[in-house]
């Protein structure tokens, strides 16, 4: 009777282990490739004329924008849904600077939340964090 009983608790936790290996493998797999996207959308505020854009940039293309060259190389959704973040990593160049030193006028990370974090600094233009999808 006590053979049964060592068999039984040594089945139980092989079954218990298994299936939490499982769903934590489950939830590891979802999460990932749902976080990261291949889509960052960003506004662009004009401050002269107060008009503002909302661009959608596939990560890896450049898109220009009047005197503006953007560039969204990578973004990715927290895995927070209470606090939601959002980052992209961004390049932008100012077509219009005939200075060829400074290249970017912007090259870093993005946070939607913070945008004072890594600042966007331009006379003319203003960019925000919008989207990743």
């Amino acid at each position: 009777m006590k053979k049964n009983i060592k068999v039984g608790k040594i089945e139980f936790k092989l079954l218990f282990l298994t299936l939490f290996l499982l769903i934590n493998l489950n939830t590891n797999l979802v999460s990932s490739s749902d976080l990261e996207g291949s889509t960052t959308e960003i506004k662009v505020l004009d401050k002269i004329s107060s008009k503002n854009i909302l661009l959608k940039l596939k990560n890896g293309d450049e898109t220009r924008h009047k005197d503006l060259s953007i560039k969204s190389m990578k973004c990715k959704n927290s895995e927070f849904d209470d606090n939601p973040e959002i980052t992209a990593y961004i390049q932008v160049k100012d077509l219009s600077n005939k200075n060829k030193d400074d290249v970017f006028v912007f090259n870093g990370w993005m946070f939607s939340s913070s945008p004072s974090i890594a600042p966007f600094d331009h006379p003319v233009y203003d960019i925000w964090l919008v989207k990743c999808y």
